[in-house]
């Protein structure tokens, strides 16, 4: 028996006798061979599964890649050669309007991060929380799972934390020793922050390059699509065309009552529908949070049909709609600089960085509690240079980009409000003039459809003949929907059907225009 084991040990070691070689060879593994594909039945779902193998391991070739590097952005600027990170996955299934997508990063370092600022926001998660998974600080923080999880384990050796019980998946659920906690206040003593890791400053001025409205070229047909709700002559589109192609600033002044508002509302439709940013930017230990759910509207990607998904999205981005944000006459100074929460110590970012990509409106321009001059002072500059520069908390001073669509709507006349220095920064000046009497009807058979109501030539004949032009009253675009509203209520009340008649404009009237 040892004999053999003896025997069995030289054969593994390589030193087996000659004679021997032919009884290993007659048990060894031969490869087995092709079959040939003629003879293989085709099976529609096994391909399909082939195919799905094949794509998550990558193409064989490097064209695949090279074709997908115009939608993978790098996580740091210095990457932007045109070389993908290895190993990264193209991000052209994602569903987006346009070239940019986040890439999830490869390292903290690609990430534009330090393992101090990731501390940081697990500790102060774990003090507000109580205890979690791995896994949980990873979503809350917004950063794969693979590069939070060493740094849970660097807290533990340093008995920060320590496991309060195994979790599913390799991981285990973490809590804060006496240490981590006193740690963890002070961190929260200089600011309470703890959601998804920021973004660079770097990164984001990258991505607004990337999505900004100047490459964006609306054709008559996008405007036609995004003012489909609105009853605008051929004249208006062709003015509204070029300023709004120019991506800069545009006047829309006139009468009050002619849809101003609505048209300075809708610009945004005409270019492309979704970009990225990110929920919160990082610059020198500030945190300037720039998502907003009062202004943006979330527009998630669709479910990723499979076991994996491939996009590979950087999470600290979220994806909106353009956004367009209107302010009025309660706009003031401070919402145009970035502004400390003292009891939190969080940055919130101004109204001119939230609108980058979109559309800022000013409505009832001439009637914010600040003067124009002072308006005008301070955006002299960034309307003329596109970009604009911020004073931060801590001194520091940085420049951003500028670039969004400004629109100024206003009932008064643009040269009594600003003179010809802000004048000529807003290249574009469209009077948004009273509708004809044929756009005036046109909006009555419009809007009774909407309102309920059966349209009736007779009816609006002696509304214009006598409550318009015998008084000499101009035509407004918001009457016929005004008036309409008038009846229909009054109807209600009454408990009768709608309709138009004379008797019923003549009470909307007499409600309508008492004192105008």
């Amino acid at each position: 028996m040892g004999e053999k084991t003896h025997d069995l040990l030289a054969r593994l070691a390589g030193r087996a006798e000659d004679d021997s070689a032919a009884a290993w060879q007659s048990v060894a593994a031969t490869e087995p061979e092709a079959a040939n594909p003629a003879d293989t039945p085709e099976d529609p779902r096994l391909e399909e599964l082939l195919r799905a193998i094949r794509s998550l391991a990558g193409p064989a070739d490097t064209a695949a890649p090279r074709a997908a590097e115009a939608v993978c952005i790098p996580s740091r600027a210095g990457e932007a050669d045109g070389k993908s990170r290895p190993g990264a996955t193209p991000a052209a299934k994602a569903p987006t309007s346009n070239a940019f997508v986040p890439q999830e990063p490869e390292s903290l370092a690609a990430a534009g991060l330090t393992e101090g600022e990731i501390e940081a926001l697990a500790l102060k998660y774990l003090l507000s929380i109580g205890n979690a998974t791995g896994r949980a600080v990873a979503e809350q923080v917004k950063l794969p799972f693979r590069l939070v999880h060493g740094l849970l384990q660097d807290l533990k050796s340093r008995q920060l934390v320590v496991y309060r019980g195994a979790s599913a998946a390799n991981d285990y659920e973490y809590q804060l020793t006496d240490l981590g906690r006193e740690r963890a206040r002070r961190f929260s003593d200089h600011c309470t922050y703890f959601g998804s890791a920021p973004v660079s400053l770097r990164d984001y001025i990258a991505s607004v390059a990337a999505q900004s409205l100047t490459q964006q070229h609306p054709t008559l047909d996008d405007l036609r699509r995004a003012f489909e709700d609105l009853l605008l002559s051929p004249r208006m589109l062709s003015r509204l065309g070029p300023a709004i192609n120019s991506g800069r600033g545009l006047f829309l002044y006139g009468a009050p009552g002619n849809g101003k508002s609505s048209i300075a509302e809708r610009i945004t439709r005409a270019f492309g529908e979704a970009i990225w940013i990110p929920r919160a930017l990082g610059v020198d230990g500030d945190v300037i949070r720039l998502y907003d759910p009062a202004n943006h509207e979330e527009l998630p990607l669709e479910g990723h049909e499979g076991l994996l998904d491939d996009r590979r999205i950087d999470r600290r981005w979220i994806r909106i709609r353009r956004p367009t944000i209107i302010v009025g006459g309660e706009l003031t100074m401070e919402q145009l600089e970035v502004t400390l929460n003292s009891a939190t110590g969080i940055c919130e970012a101004p109204l001119q960085l939230k609108s980058n990509c979109g559309t800022l409106v000013i409505d009832d321009f001439g009637r914010q509690r600040m003067s124009t001059d002072e308006l005008l002072n301070r955006w002299i500059v960034p309307l003329e240079k596109r970009f604009d520069f911020l004073n931060l908390p801590s001194g520091k001073k940085i420049q951003v980009p500028f670039d969004q669509l400004i629109v100024f709507s206003t009932n008064l006349e643009p040269r009594d409000l600003v003179d010809d220095a802000f004048l000529r920064r807003i290249p574009y000046k469209i009077s948004v003039a009273d509708p004809t009497e044929e756009e005036f009807r046109e909006l009555f058979r419009v809007m009774c459809p909407k309102l309920g109501f059966e349209y009736c030539e007779r009816a609006v004949d002696y509304l214009i003949q006598t409550h318009y032009r015998k008084v000499e009253r101009p035509f407004r675009c918001c009457h016929p929907r005004d008036l309409l509203l008038q009846i229909r209520n009054f109807c209600h009340f009454h408990n009768q059907p709608l309709e138009l008649s004379e008797e019923y404009f003549d009470f909307a009237v007499e409600n309508y225009f008492a004192v105008m």
